[in-house]
């Protein structure tokens, strides 16, 4: 029996580097006879940064960061089709608040960026290693990053991540991680 995505979460950290993560993952909504295509961001809220010692109104100021983020994500997301209601701002731990999300939602398909860390970093402070080990769900690690080629509209490597989600769909399998290396010969 394969498998079809209906709900797809792509989540962005505003960097640079979600427009990449975003455009790799419209294509998989779009095969999925249209799914739903979320996209979503978590804010830390204000008391983890400063544990509660600061002379100011954190709410006033939290309110700022949500519409600041709100604007940005907009402006990554209205160029893509991707419509107001399914542009989610949220306040919490990364990964905590995608999984909440993924569960309330009903989404089949996690789709993050990956700096491809290794060794400690990987272990502690990775948003996607979090992710990835809480989901309930498929995961899709896009990999970012300065050492990436940034060729946005250069779909070369999109059919080797094709090829892995539809293997992943046709055996039922979970899509745990992907890695990518390029071998000069």
């Amino acid at each position: 029996m394969s498998h079809e995505y209906r709900h797809v979460l792509v989540a962005v950290d505003l960097t640079p580097d979600s427009r990449r993560v975003l455009k790799r993952a419209l294509p998989i909504a779009e095969r999925n006879e249209h799914a739903r295509i979320s996209v979503i961001h978590a804010l830390e809220p204000l008391g983890f940064a400063y544990s509660g010692d600061m002379p100011v109104d954190t709410h006033e100021l939290q309110e700022q960061l949500d519409q600041h983020a709100r604007t940005q994500l907009a402006a990554l997301a209205d160029p893509l089709g991707i419509p107001r209601e399914n542009q989610h701002i949220v306040v919490g731990v990364a990964n905590n608040e995608i999984h909440r999300f993924a569960q309330e939602e009903n989404v089949d398909l996690i789709v993050v960026g990956s700096h491809g860390r290794t060794g400690l970093s990987l272990l502690f402070g990775s948003t996607s290693s979090g992710v990835l080990k809480g989901a309930k769900c498929d995961v899709l690690a896009i990999r970012v990053g300065p050492d990436v080629n940034d060729d946005s509209d250069d779909n070369d490597d999109q059919g080797s991540v094709d090829e892995v989600v539809k293997e992943a769909k046709t055996d039922e399998g979970k899509v745990a991680a992907l890695t990518s290396v390029e071998v000069d010969a």
